[in-house]
């Protein structure tokens, strides 16, 4: 979107606003989780799709990289199914309202607000992909809704947000004490990346079937987003997330692979709000710790200490200070389910690269895939019976190992002649392009693994699986 959304944006607002019909157990949450697509028709470029895919996760990087920081449960396990999709997400179905309204979204460990495609207004810019229409993207209706409202400006909730000073900008109350205040909380603008949203905040029951109600659970209503067709739930670590307004101890997903087309095939996502009595020993499970960022902007990730990156058995020589952040923030490794492909800063990603390139040097480099998927390195493999491909694994603090199946780093790229390394990089080069995290580990390298945020014990687990 260019530069005119803010305005744009803030004038649908008041539009809009003007017309809102608002008044001011024991178990597991279990929900499918899938890869998000969208149809691509036989003449679709695969070339282009993966180029797409590349660049919007190199965007995303950007994005985490420069951050800018927005602005009583009983014991429960819930179960929800996670969906694949062919832009690089994997989406929920969630049910919102009285009566409830079910919408999917994208499911990312790397935001922490959760909002919908909200009202017959909405409007999605460069959101016609392919067998989408921008004008039929499925939306919530507020006015069909007996239990939404907006948020007041004096709203603690809506500080999560815009932080305590928000309320100097509640003009038109009784006084800077006053409780007494109907001017709703300003409106909302969140970039990802490569796309946008913009609406204003809601309270309203999220409703897990057949009988799991939380009340006034804060979502964005967007009016207005680019490259948003369907909507994002937060699971980072920020006030607003799903899992901080759920109180949840853990919650857990197993990513089913997919190759970037459709796919009816899902796996179950577990929400756990109880005590931990619920707990099942998953063998062959291995923790890391997490830890904060010094540097507040970058709280609201999920931050994990790589010891070091193996190529084969030859260790590849990153310097320390990648795998921690300093006392600027910079540095480290963040976990994101919204990037589709692990990002490494160029620095990492070179010696990586050249340590594939050495090990692979029986194959020649493919570089007009290279050119035009943007991955690389990519090998040319025709004539070769056998994929002499060497393995690749990370080693986190504590001891745990993440030894990547080929199908999670390597990949065939249009015909069977050419396999592309898939992990990416910017254009950046030298200390001077350094900021915030330098690994991000995107959901393409999760794929068939059972992948754990113990909140409660403050870790990260994983074990391989097949999550299909």
């Amino acid at each position: 979107m260019d530069s005119s959304l803010p305005f744009f944006s803030f004038v649908s607002f008041l539009i809009i606003s003007a017309t809102f019909p608002f008044a001011a157990t024991s178990g597991t949450i279990k929900v499918s989780l899938s890869p998000s697509h969208h149809h691509h028709s036989s003449s679709s470029d695969p070339y282009q799709i993966l180029n797409n895919l590349a660049t919007s996760s190199v965007a995303r990087a950007h994005h985490h990289k420069h951050h800018n920081p927005k602005t009583n449960i009983t014991s429960s396990l819930l179960k929800t199914p996670l969906f694949p999709h062919g832009y690089g997400g994997y989406t929920v179905s969630l049910s919102f309202g009285t009566p409830p309204q079910t919408l999917s979204f994208i499911m990312d460990t790397g935001s922490s607000l959760s909002w919908f495609p909200c009202t017959s207004r909405y409007l999605c810019s460069q959101c016609a992909f392919p067998n989408v229409d921008p004008s039929k993207i499925p939306t919530f209706s507020p006015n069909l809704s007996s239990s939404g409202k907006l948020v007041g400006c004096r709203n603690p909730k809506c500080n999560w947000l815009f932080g305590p000073n928000v309320e100097s900008r509640c003009q038109d109350c009784d006084g800077p004490t006053s409780k007494n205040c109907n001017q709703t909380c300003p409106p909302y603008l969140i970039q990802y990346g490569l796309g946008s949203t913009g609406g204003l905040l809601l309270l309203e029951n999220l409703v897990f079937p057949p009988h799991k109600t939380f009340q006034d659970f804060l979502v964005g209503c967007s009016i207005v987003s680019n490259r948003q067709p369907a909507g994002i739930v937060g699971f980072g670590r920020s006030p607003e997330s799903l899992p901080s307004q759920l109180h949840l101890n853990k919650f857990s997903y197993c990513l089913v692979s997919r190759r970037f087309d459709d796919t009816k095939v899902s796996s179950n996502m577990l929400l756990d709000t109880g005590s931990g009595s619920n707990h099942t020993k998953i063998p062959g499970l291995g923790y890391t710790p997490f830890y904060k960022n010094p540097n507040p902007a970058f709280h609201e990730f999920y931050y994990v200490t790589i010891r070091k990156i193996l190529v084969g058995n030859k260790q590849v020589k990153v310097p320390n200070s990648t795998f921690v952040p300093g006392p600027d923030g910079n540095g480290g490794t963040i976990v994101d389910s919204g990037s589709t492909f692990t990002f490494m800063e160029r620095p990492v990603f070179e010696l990586v690269s050249k340590e594939f390139q050495k090990q692979m040097g029986n194959y020649s480099r493919a570089r007009e895939v290279e050119n035009i998927s943007g991955l690389a390195p990519c090998f040319n493999v025709s004539g070769h019976r056998l994929m002499d491909v060497p393995e690749m694994s990370f080693y986190f603090n504590g001891g745990a190992k993440m030894g990547l199946p080929l199908a999670n780093y390597f990949s065939i790229v249009g015909d069977d002649s050419v396999v592309c390394l898939m992990i990416v990089t910017d254009k950046g080069v030298g200390e001077g392009a350094r900021s915030g995290p330098a690994i991000i580990l995107g959901n393409f390298q999760q794929q068939n693994y059972y992948i754990e945020f113990d909140l409660a014990n403050n870790r990260f687990g994983f074990a391989k699986r097949n999550c299909a």
